[in-house]
């Protein structure tokens, strides 16, 4: 074994002792069962654990990690928390503790987070179709939530800050990783639209990020980068995943999805009507092309080795390509 070995399971006994004192206070019956590492995102560490009669999904602050920005475990705890009561499906949250590494518990929710034009194993085409039906009807009830409700601790960014955010991503990207992608983002800049009132939103509503339960959302997850912003900005992010087509040879195409009309339609039939649209659709197209293009970017210099990474130029080529046609 090795130091380090040695460290991170120190850090998984201590951790262990604290959850369980925090679940105990909490009134969750033990015994307890051991600390389970989960795939899950890179912001923190995750695990679960069960107790008598429950299973329980802990998030923690890595090791030396100051707890800021997406690190922030109790920050998503805290936005959960808040949206308890409302239409929003969220897991309850069952103890937290600030103590350095800070954690928090909430409940194991039964369900698949599958992307259905990326993800394996692949969802049956009727039940994706479904399952993106309900997530667009459920995304109106997440911006409907009034701002003042909840713990807001960030900057609105408006439309020109979303543009100006993913640019700088973009112009970290060598130019031939990301062919045309100044064309791009000088069209986007030309008609950068008029901000509207600010909601909460996710920061990456899909449905790769909502445990389901058969065509239901039990769960929306993965709390990390939430704010108050633009429900466009949202919208048009989550219709990037709804056509296969966009990711050639990473993903595929699902038959019988809804078509993204369809899905603006649903959510504006509960939300209201959209202005200025097409902008939106665009940027969700050049945000998808800077990320994959900078993950492109980390593999080749030796950053990050993950020889997948070499399946993305045809998608980041598509991504540019159908994001201009939507402005020219």
């Amino acid at each position: 074994m090795t130091a380090a070995d040695t460290t991170e399971t120190s850090h998984e006994t201590q951790l262990r002792d604290r959850v369980i004192a925090g679940l105990e206070a909490a009134g969750v019956a033990g015994p307890f069962g051991e600390l389970e590492p989960m795939l899950g995102g890179h912001s923190g560490l995750t695990y679960r654990i069960s107790g008598a009669d429950e299973s329980f999904v802990i998030k923690s602050v890595p090791p030396g990690q100051k707890a800021i920005g997406r690190h922030d475990m109790l920050r998503q705890a805290r936005i959960m928390t808040a949206l308890a009561d409302t239409d929003v499906p969220v897991p309850g949250i069952r103890a937290t503790d600030e103590t350095t590494p800070g954690w928090f518990a909430m409940d194991l929710v039964r369900g698949e987070s599958l992307e259905p034009v990326l993800d394996d194993p692949a969802v049956e085409p009727t039940l994706a179709a479904a399952r993106m039906r309900r997530a667009a009807e459920v995304l109106p009830a997440l911006h409907a939530v009034p701002l003042d409700s909840l713990p807001v601790d960030g900057d609105v960014l408006s439309p020109a800050d979303e543009l100006k955010r993913w640019s700088r991503t973009m112009g970290a990207v060598p130019p031939e990783l990301v062919p045309d992608a100044a064309r791009f983002e000088e069209l986007l800049s030309a008609r950068i639209p008029d901000a509207v009132d600010p909601v909460l939103v996710h920061g990456d509503y899909r449905l790769g990020n909502i445990l389901s339960d058969g065509t239901e959302p039990a769960a929306l997850i993965d709390w990390e980068i939430w704010s108050p912003g633009d429900p466009r900005v949202e919208l048009g992010w989550f219709l990037v995943f709804a056509d296969g087509t966009n990711f050639p040879g990473v993903g595929r195409v699902v038959e019988g999805l809804p078509s993204a009309e369809e899905l603006i339609d649903t959510y504006s039939a509960a939300a209201g009507p959209l202005t200025d649209f097409t902008w939106f659709d665009a940027l969700g197209r050049f945000k998808m092309a800077a990320i994959m293009g900078h993950n492109l970017r980390r593999h080749r210099e030796g950053r990050h080795h993950d020889p997948a990474q070499e399946l993305l130029p045809d998608t980041i080529n598509r991504l540019i390509v159908t994001g201009i046609e939507r402005l020219a």
